[in-house]
């Protein structure tokens, strides 16, 4: 394990230290290059990059500190970057009241900017710092790139969604409809949380994104959803909090319907080889159980059309082709 003198000098918590030791052995030198990546501030082209976007997708807490992944829409302008270190969001996120999320100041957020056409991708960390019933201020904590790996482009219609209220239905575990949508699902967006939400910007709350083919999230046994990690960044932040903590949240949008999956719970790591083996270009498992599990119609306003999937992808599994081989 890392000393408390290596935690210090890197961008990373001890969660994300520990996950990246196991994965690939990385030492302090690595962690201290490759911390140049993560500033207090965003760079000029990130703050280009986020108020160019019609969407935002969220990680954000609710009253009783779970963790949920969830988007913000508005119009292009909807976001502002008043300065280097403040995101100004004129929005709410996705089903705000339904889940009771916590947008009082000092509340810890996650953000991931994604242009899926582009496979343009910018996060950052940080905390809210002003709210009101219209939108929200963000000060930054951590800021950073990514790169376009597992991104299926897509090109939407901003003005093909129906322009109908959000319907919410609370499912009673993995029902049938909640399969169906999950297995059919080649991006959703895991937000994940540190056990202790400190002043230490490494101490907060995470939103990323996922890609695969249809079927690479999948209903596993009678009670969990499971995901490969493929190779990455080696950063490691959602695992890291997963290995930290293992509160998460999943937004499994379908893009062609505007409906979506809105989930929290707990996760783990299964880092068995044989499991792993099992399913084609996975590294690790990660397996989640659902606390509880929303179904929600017109929440996507708009309507996405694949224009090229992540062409890396056809050498990855799904989970039919895992069942097809157990015994």
């Amino acid at each position: 394990m890392s000393s408390p003198m290596d935690q210090e000098k890197t961008a990373f918590h001890p969660g994300e230290i520990a996950v990246q030791e196991r994965a690939h052995g990385s030492g302090p030198g690595w962690r201290r290059a490759v911390s140049r990546v993560f500033r207090d501030t965003m760079p000029d082209q990130h703050r280009a990059f986020f108020e160019s976007q019609s969407v935002l997708f969220l990680g954000v807490l609710d009253r009783k500190g779970r963790v949920w992944a969830t988007p913000a829409f508005g119009e292009t302008g909807f976001v502002r970057s008043p300065d280097a270190r403040t995101l100004r969001v004129n929005a709410v996120p996705a089903l705000r009241h339904e889940l009771a999320f916590d947008m009082d100041e000092g509340a810890k957020v996650g953000v991931l900017g994604l242009e899926l056409h582009s496979r343009r991708r910018n996060r950052l960390n940080g905390e809210i710092v002003k709210t009101g019933a219209d939108g929200f201020d963000i000060a930054v904590g951590q800021s950073f790139g990514n790169c376009p790996q597992y991104i299926q482009a897509r090109v939407f219609d901003w003005t093909g969604g129906a322009a109908e209220p959000i319907e919410v239905e609370r499912m009673n575990g993995l029902t049938g409809k909640v399969e169906a949508l999950v297995e059919r699902a080649d991006t959703f967006f895991i937000a994940s949380r540190v056990p202790e939400l400190t002043d230490d910007p490494r101490d907060g709350v995470d939103v990323s994104h996922r890609g695969g083919r249809p079927g690479f999230l999948g209903v596993t046994g009678k009670s969990m959803l499971s995901f490969p990690d493929f190779n990455g960044n080696r950063f490691f932040n959602t695992l890291g909090n997963i290995e930290a903590d293992g509160r998460v949240g999943l937004f499994v949008p379908d893009f062609e319907t505007g409906e979506a999956l809105f989930v929290t719970g707990q996760a783990v790591i299964d880092w068995s080889p044989e499991r792993a083996g099992t399913f084609a270009g996975a590294r690790r498992i990660v397996d989640v159980t659902p606390e509880e599990i929303l179904h929600a119609r017109n929440v996507f306003p708009a309507r996405g059309r694949l224009l090229e999937a992540w062409p890396a992808l056809e050498t990855t599994g799904i989970w039919d082709e895992v069942r097809a081989i157990e015994p």
